[in-house]
């Protein structure tokens, strides 16, 4: 357990592994529809949808959940599990490029409330996930992916910033070619389309 840099002195980061990672799956779900409803995902999720896909998270070998807490609230969370844990949408595009999943850990979806963003929670997200692999051993790379969106797409926000910059100082560059696509309902669509997802990777 580390305390977070910023001026909110009682934030702490922990890393969540093995079974513990159920007692923290009802927060997790509703801190990932609330953040997840921005912009660039627009996801407009249910509890239901988030307590399937996140049990089968938690059954994954080497799973990890790093959570951020302001006292008892938990405000962001990152997860990451091996890659040929994951659903076959992202290995699949792995193993058509000819890498070796077994070799990949992949740092899942991170959120984080805006009221605390801008406090290191960021770095402590990756450094928490970075930590899991090199603990489990036998990893060449660590990998995540963002979702595609147009330049134009009518509810991007004016101010908008990418958050490329941050992922590049981490070491991270986005890889040619290895995309993947993954079904949700957007909140502004009737029903569930296709959405690109583009991979970053970096080599441990």
């Amino acid at each position: 357990m580390a305390a977070a840099t910023g001026e909110k002195k009682n934030l702490e980061v922990r890393s969540v592994t093995g079974k513990d990672i159920l007692k923290v799956l009802p927060d997790l779900s509703r801190l990932r529809i609330v953040v997840f409803r921005d912009w660039p995902y627009l996801y407009d999720g249910t509890l239901e949808y988030e307590e399937k896909y996140l049990e089968k998270f938690a059954a994954a070998k080497g799973a990890v959940v790093v959570t951020a807490y302001d006292g008892d609230q938990m405000v962001g969370a990152s997860t990451g599990a091996p890659m040929i844990e994951h659903a076959d949408e992202f290995g699949e595009p792995f193993r058509n490029a000819g890498c070796d999943i077994s070799k990949i850990f992949y740092c899942g979806e991170s959120v984080l409330l805006k009221s605390h963003r801008g406090h290191g929670l960021g770095h402590a997200f990756f450094d928490g996930r970075e930590a899991q692999a090199k603990k489990l051993g036998g990893f060449t790379h660590s990998s995540f992916c963002r979702v595609v969106r147009p330049d134009d797409h009518p509810l991007k926000p004016a101010d908008y910033a990418p958050l490329d910059p941050f992922w590049k100082k981490r070491g991270y560059a986005p890889v040619d070619g290895i995309v993947a696509t993954y079904d949700w309902k957007d909140i502004d669509q009737p029903g569930e389309t296709t959405h690109k997802m583009q991979f970053w990777m970096k080599t441990f």
